[in-house]
């Protein structure tokens, strides 16, 4: 019995040591797992936020990409409306993924400028074409407007066509024809020694009058009149057979039959072909007479690129050579003195003339385009001499 009772014991003590070890792990494990879950909470926390940014980062560029989830700003939203209120007769609109396809991803640069970028592309019915890809930090988009709007509303063979234009969220891009002579001003600009005087001449005549065709064709041929407000070199096209072709309507306007002047903020155009109006109001009010002095410092321009200045004019000046080659006409009624030859003199004698009635600084005693066109295509010995066309 004794010795049942000291195993009894033994057993009792050892189940009260074993439980009170049981009961330290415990402890242990407790204050171990209260130590650790702060840690682990922080961390989850961290991981939850950093994965929070990025999906927020990829949902926004996603939304971004496809139009109706993005959000439009107010001035998207203003230019989308005024072109759906022409969207009878604008041109065909494309989507930017179309643009990229057509430009192989903007592959062929034409040309750089304040405005943009054009780019050489080809439609799917292998007709080329010249995309312009406007620059959206510039200005309130009314250049694009202002492009789409006026130009789609002209068909005329002196005036670019507009094919189609693109407004998907910032991108705004327009396609034109392709016209692959460059620009009147490269033209100009070129050395044409080894082309026929009396060809070159004849040439510039015919430029001449295809820009004046589709200024007067913009000014009085649409059912809504157009001024351009930019006439220059730089902004007439050349095709094939050499056929101007007007282009770049980014400060055009539109304007009633009924009306002659027009209310425009600021002032437009490129100095040296802009109007004096546009600086001296008092000459007289904005209207289509702005275009027919910024065509005939053009036409200067072009007379002034083929002919030999003399070594006493000052070159850096575009009136002062004007001023010279007037009262070079004047007193000696040729351009011979100049390098133009008897052949070719009759045809730069007409297109000085004809530039020389256009720049007149009153718009009133300005010749409309119908006018210039017929001077142009008249004899010129029906061409009096203008007054001087100094401003002062």
């Amino acid at each position: 019995m004794a010795n049942q009772e000291c195993r009894q014991r033994s057993r009792n003590t050892a189940m009260v040591t074993m439980a009170t070890d049981d009961g330290d792990n415990d402890g242990n494990d407790t204050n171990a797992g209260e130590m650790t879950k702060p840690g682990v909470v922080a961390g989850l926390l961290s991981l939850l936020l950093v994965l929070s940014f990025f999906i927020c980062l990829l949902w926004k560029n996603w939304c971004d990409s496809i139009p109706f989830l993005r959000k439009i700003s107010e001035k998207e939203q203003r230019i989308a409306a005024i072109i759906t209120k022409y969207e009878s007769v604008a041109p065909r609109k494309y989507k930017f993924a179309a643009v990229k396809k057509m430009t192989e991803n903007f592959k062929v640069t034409l040309g750089k400028g304040g405005f943009g970028t054009v780019f050489k592309g080809k439609l799917s019915d292998g007709r080329e074409v010249a995309v312009k890809v406007l620059n959206t930090s510039k200005g309130e988009g009314e250049d694009f407007v202002n492009e789409v709007v006026s130009i789609s509303k002209t068909s005329h063979v002196n005036v670019v066509t507009l094919l189609g234009f693109c407004l998907e969220g910032s991108n705004q891009a327009l396609i034109y024809e392709f016209v692959p002579n460059g620009t009147l001003e490269e033209f100009i600009n070129k050395d044409r020694s080894s082309m026929d005087a009396l060809l070159l001449w004849k040439t510039l005549h015919g430029i001449a009058v295809g820009v004046a065709r589709g200024l007067e064709y913009l000014h009085r041929g649409c059912k809504t009149h157009i001024v351009h407000f930019d006439i220059k070199p730089h902004n007439i096209l050349l095709d094939r057979e050499l056929r101007p072709k007007i282009a770049d309507f980014g400060l055009a306007k539109l304007c009633s039959t009924q009306k002659s002047a027009l209310s425009v903020q600021g002032k437009r155009g490129t100095p040296g072909y802009m109007a004096p109006e546009f600086c001296f109001p008092n000459f007289g009010s904005i209207s289509s007479k702005a275009d027919v002095y910024s065509y005939g410092m053009m036409v200067l321009q072009m007379v002034k690129g083929k002919i030999n200045i003399n070594a006493g004019v000052d070159n850096n000046s575009e009136n002062c050579s004007v001023y010279q080659m007037y009262d070079h006409l004047i007193q000696y009624d040729s351009l011979e003195a100049y390098g133009v030859t008897v052949d070719t003199n009759e045809v730069a004698k007409k297109l000085m003339l004809v530039g020389l009635w256009c720049i007149q600084k009153l718009p009133a005693e300005r010749p409309t385009m119908s006018r210039v066109v017929e001077m142009l295509e008249g004899s010129k010995e029906c061409l009096q001499m203008p007054p001087s066309p100094k401003l002062f």
